[in-house]
């Protein structure tokens, strides 16, 4: 049984207590590694190495640290197919979702900013007769980085790069449930050139690593993203330390489609936009709306191709949706079935769990579900289920749908599928929505803004919105 290692002060370490959580691969359900299970002690060695490295580092040129992030990216690349294969087997996604997706964007994360940092930019403003003011943007030293299990080296990457291009030092935590390519990741820092202690990454629990690198006083910034739950905790712990928080939380995304959409491109997409990585995404659009005039047409084709849809294990190349990430939380999606059925809905196809032939007998596979019948504002199209379960819901007029689409606590996300372009402005401003994909679902342009309002989070990551983010303003007056 294969041990992961933390990563602190560029070396590959156990943990300090000796304790070891195991990792399941979701298409077997059998334990495959073990994962530290680090506590405050760890975090404490971590931040001891990030102190020390933070002068170095931090006095390096915009081009020297670019210069390192970008063999961090050649280094993932140089090993593109054993990282796809380990977040796949990680994951439970298909290895062609890991291959096209996950690790090609964390390699973009690097080379990103790696180069985004030279163009970052301050500002000065001249006062008449008096002098001038300019702004400099200083890192503000060890930041904490906690991702999620969705999308793993994607998302962990999404943070520690611009914490580390901006000149940081990075505590980061890896989720629990998805720890590999994190640890792969740590041998490729070690490859570049990096110096020691200033990327260290620390396995383990949320509630001991995770709160410990939050409530750390030497750690001045914290990036998150998970649970709208956690998040709020992290915001009441963290506010009274004065730390600067950025939040990327639930959402429970509606997905609007107008009967003067292009129909075939909106099913195919909405396909997509329903059920990629099994409907683990936290931008995937859960509540569909439909325009009454092509319910019926939209009902009887969505559920045709849903009911298509191959279930596999993730190393099948025709496998359209691959395991849950964990038995708690299949089990936590079949409940939502089972109250969208006690709420009055009804379930058009999936529901249930897809049962595989040895050695996937175990896995934790589950049928993409469609149901309709609900009230727009019962729990089931009101909480996020974060799984291959989606709603179908008439509507009859604009008013109605956003009245309908704003009612949940959350605001990740939206998606418009329609042929006016007058509407699409209009719908587009009057959601509750970070972000909003007209006629499209999920592209992502790294120097554009990205975060939600309400209850899906605080702040906003990518582009210069993270480099702001993990830098400090400093105001210089000079008198003429």
């Amino acid at each position: 049984m294969e041990k992961l290692s933390n990563f602190i002060d560029g070396a590959s370490v156990p943990p300090v207590d000796g304790n070891y959580i195991d990792n399941y691969e979701p298409a077997t359900g059998m334990v495959y590694s073990l994962i530290p299970n680090s506590n405050e002690k760890d975090v404490n060695n971590a931040v001891a190495a990030a102190k020390k490295a933070f002068p170095v580092w931090s006095s390096l040129s915009i081009e020297e640290r670019g210069r390192c992030l970008m063999r961090v990216a050649d280094g993932i690349r140089r090993r593109m197919d054993e990282f796809v294969a380990a977040e796949s087997r990680d994951n439970g996604k298909p290895l062609s979702l890991a291959a096209h997706v996950d690790i090609p964007r964390a390699i973009s994360n690097f080379e990103f900013f790696a180069t985004g940092i030279q163009h970052f930019a301050s500002e000065s403003h001249y006062m008449e007769g008096v002098g001038v003011n300019y702004t400099l943007r200083k890192p503000i030293g060890i930041v904490g980085c906690i991702s999620p299990w969705n999308l793993p080296l994607y998302l962990f990457s999404w943070k520690i790069a611009p914490a580390l291009a901006a000149g940081n030092c990075v505590i980061a935590k890896p989720s629990e449930v998805t720890p590999y390519t994190a640890y792969l990741l740590s041998e490729i820092i070690k490859e570049s050139g990096m110096p020691d202690g200033v990327l260290n990454i620390l396995h383990g629990l949320g509630g001991t690593v995770g709160d410990a690198i939050v409530k750390h006083p030497q750690i001045k910034a914290i990036s998150f993203t998970g649970g709208t739950s956690t998040g709020e905790y992290i915001a009441r712990t963290a506010a009274p330390m004065f730390k600067k928080l950025s939040l990327e939380l639930g959402g429970k995304n509606p997905n609007i489609i107008f009967a003067d959409c292009d129909f075939d491109e909106m099913l195919k997409v909405t396909l997509r936009s329903s059920f990629a990585n099994q409907g683990q995404i936290c931008l995937c659009g859960s509540r569909i709306f439909i325009e009454r005039p092509i319910y019926e047409k939209f009902k009887a084709a969505f559920v045709d191709k849903v009911s298509k849809m191959k279930v596999s294990f993730p190393s099948d190349p025709d496998a359209r949706m691959g395991a849950l990430v964990s038995k708690p939380h299949l089990e936590k999606v079949l409940s939502y079935v089972e109250l969208a059925k006690q709420e009055g809905g009804t379930v058009l196809t999936g529901g249930e769990k897809e049962t595989l032939a040895a050695p996937y007998s175990n896995g934790y596979y589950l049928r993409p579900t469609v149901i309709e019948g609900l009230a727009y504002d019962c729990r089931t199209n009101q909480e996020e289920i974060f799984g291959p379960v989606v709603t179908i819901t008439p509507f009859d007029t604009e008013e109605e749908v956003l009245m309908m689409a704003n009612s949940v606590k959350y605001g990740l996300s939206a998606t418009l599928w329609t042929s006016n372009l007058q509407r699409a402005h209009r719908v587009a401003d009057k959601v509750d929505a970070g972000i909003v994909w007209i006629n499209e679902w999920l592209v992502r342009d790294l120097r554009t803004p990205f975060g939600g309002v309400k209850a899906s989070g605080v702040g906003r990551e990518g582009g210069w919105e993270a480099l702001r983010f993990f830098t400090e303003p400093k105001n210089v007056f000079i008198r003429y």
